[in-house]
C-alpha cells in the first residue's frame, strides 16, 4: 500500500528547524509586547464573502488563489489567504472601537493560497502582522514600520532596506487609475497575458508585473506619487521625515502598490539582499476604507505582515545561532536507578532547568554518546549504588569534570547550578 505524503504546497516543519520558529515568534512577541499591542487570534475559515469585500473581487487573490468550499449548510467558505480581514471583522463584530483609543492588535498563524509552491513561499504559510485600528496619523504608520524594523533586527538581520510608497486616497488613486489606462492602452498587445487581463481589472497591479517587456513599457509610464493631493503629498511627507527621525532608511519606489485593493496612502516592503528573487520578509501599509467596507464605523488603519518560511529560510542561510541543548542529560540504569532517575528529572524541571531523560534503557556507553551529541551542559548518572546512596554522578560535558552530588541538597544547588550552565552557555556563544 502507498504511503500518505503531504501535499504539494505543505511541508512538515522538523524539531530541527523548529527552534527557528520559535526564536521568530518569541523576539516579535517581545518587541509587540513592549510596544502595547495584544494579541488577536481569529478562526481559520471565514464566511467567503469576508475576503471578496475586503481583499477585493478583482485581485489575484480572490480570483484565482482562494480555497474556497461549502459546509454541509451550503455556506461559501474560505480558508483565510490573509489575516487583515478576520481581525478587522473581530474588531467590528466585538465593537472593540467603543473601548476608545487605539487598538494595536497582532496576530500569527496559518494563511493559504493556492500558488505556485517555491522556496520560502508555500500553499499552506506562516504570518505574524499587526494592526493598528483608531489612527490617521502618520505617526502610526512610522511606529509600524519601526516595530517591524526592530523585530528583524533584534533576530540578527543586516542588509535590509525599505521601500517606501504613497498611492494616496481614493480620489488620488482613481486619477492615476485613468492615467495609467490611457498610457498603457496602446501596448496592450505588447504586455504579458495577466497584464493584458489586469488593464481592465485592476491595472495598478501592472506594476507589480514581472515580465520583461512589460517592465520595459512602464519605464515612462506615469508615477502615482505625481498624482497625489496636496494633502496625500503632505501626509507622505510627514512619514518620511519621521522615518528618518527614527533613523530608518528608505528607498522610494513609486511602482510598489500592493496586492491587495485595500491599501491606502502609506504602502511598503522590507526585503533583504540575502534571500535573492524573493526578497520580501515584511510588507504592509494604510487601509483607512476597509472597516467601513465591512460594515463597521470608518476606522482610520494601518498594518503589516512577515511571512514565517521566508523568515526561517533567511535565518537559516545566515547560520543565525540558535541556543540549543538541554541542560542535563539523565543517565540510568537498573530497575531502581531508572526508577529514581525519573523522580530526579522531574525534581529538576519543576526548578527550572531543562533535563532530557534517557528511556532507552540501553548499556551506559549508548547513553553517555547520546548525551554528547545532546548538547546538554552536564550529564547526571545514576547507577544502582547510586540509588542506594541517593546520590548521583554530575558531569560537565564541557570539561569533563565529575563530582559526586546528594540528590537531597539539590534544592539548595539551584543557583549555583543555574549559575554554572549560564557561564558554559555564555562561553558557547
Amino acid at each position: 500500500m502507498a504511503s500518505i505524503q503531504a501535499l504539494r504546497g505543505t511541508r512538515d516543519i522538523l524539531p530541527e528547524e523548529v527552534g527557528y520558529w520559535q526564536l521568530v515568534e518569541t523576539v516579535a512577541r517581545e518587541v509587540l509586547s513592549r510596544a502595547a499591542y495584544q494579541e488577536i487570534r481569529t478562526p481559520i475559515f471565514e464566511q467567503t464573502a469576508l475576503f471578496e469585500r475586503g481583499i477585493g473581487e478583482a485581485t489575484d487573490v480572490v480570483g484565482k488563489e482562494m480555497y474556497t468550499f461549502k459546509d454541509r449548510g451550503e455556506r461559501s467558505l474560505t480558508l483565510r489567504p490573509e489575516g487583515t480581514a478576520g481581525a478587522v471583522r473581530a474588531f467590528i463584530e466585538n465593537n472593540l472601537a467603543a473601548q476608545g483609543g487605539v487598538q494595536r492588535l497582532w496576530y500569527t498563524g496559518p494563511m493559504f493560497r493556492y500558488e505556485r509552491p517555491q522556496a520560502g513561499r508555500q500553499r499552506q504559510f506562516h504570518q505574524i502582522g499587526v494592526e493598528v485600528l483608531g489612527s490617521a496619523a502618520a505617526r502610526a504608520d512610522a511606529e509600524a514600520i519601526a516595530i517591524a524594523t526592530d523585530i528583524l533586527q533584534t533576530l540578527g538581520l543586516k542588509n535590509l532596506h525599505l521601500n517606501l510608497n504613497s498611492i494616496g486616497n481614493t480620489e488620488d488613486r482613481l486619477k492615476y487609475r485613468e492615467a495609467l489606462v490611457a498610457y498603457l492602452t496602446p501596448f496592450k498587445s505588447d504586455l504579458d497575458l495577466d497584464s493584458q487581463d489586469r488593464l481592465t481589472r485592476n491595472p495598478l497591479r501592472i506594476l507589480d508585473s514581472k515580465d520583461g517587456r512589460t517592465q520595459a513599457i512602464l519605464q515612462t509610464a506615469p508615477s502615482i506619487l505625481d498624482f497625489l493631493s496636496p494633502e496625500s503629498h503632505q501626509r507622505f511627507e510627514q512619514v518620511k521625515s519621521l522615518l528618518s527621525s527614527l533613523g530608518i532608511t528608505y528607498e522610494l519606489n513609486s511602482r510598489l502598490v500592493r496586492g491587495l485593493d485595500y491599501y491606502t496612502h502609506t504602502v511598503f516592503e522590507i526585503q533583504s539582499e540575502d534571500l535573492g528573487a524573493q526578497a520580501t520578509v515584511c510588507a504592509g501599509g494604510r487601509y483607512d476604507g476597509l472597516v467601513g467596507e465591512l460594515g463597521g464605523p470608518e476606522t482610520a488603519a494601518v498594518g503589516w505582515a512577515i511571512g514565517l518560511e521566508r523568515l526561517v529560510l533567511l535565518l537559516q542561510q545566515l547560520q543565525i545561532h540558535l541556543s540549543v541543548g538541554v541542560d542535563f542529560y539523565l543517565v540510568s540504569r537498573g530497575e531502581a536507578a531508572e526508577a529514581e532517575a525519573l523522580v530526579l528529572a522531574q525534581t529538576l524541571r519543576r526548578a527550572g532547568f531543562s533535563v532530557e531523560l534517557d528511556l532507552s534503557g540501553s548499556a551506559f556507553g549508548k547513553q553517555f554518546k547520546r548525551a554528547d551529541r545532546s548538547g546538554a551542559a552536564a550529564c547526571l548518572i545514576l547507577g544502582d549504588a547510586e540509588a542506594e546512596k541517593g546520590t548521583a554522578q554530575l558531569k560537565w560535558l564541557d570539561s569533563g569534570r565529575q563530582e559526586e552530588i546528594v540528590q537531597s541538597n539539590l534544592p539548595a544547588m539551584v543557583d549555583e547550578l543555574r549559575q554554572q550552565i549560564a557561564a558554559i552557555r555564555n562561553s558557547q556563544a
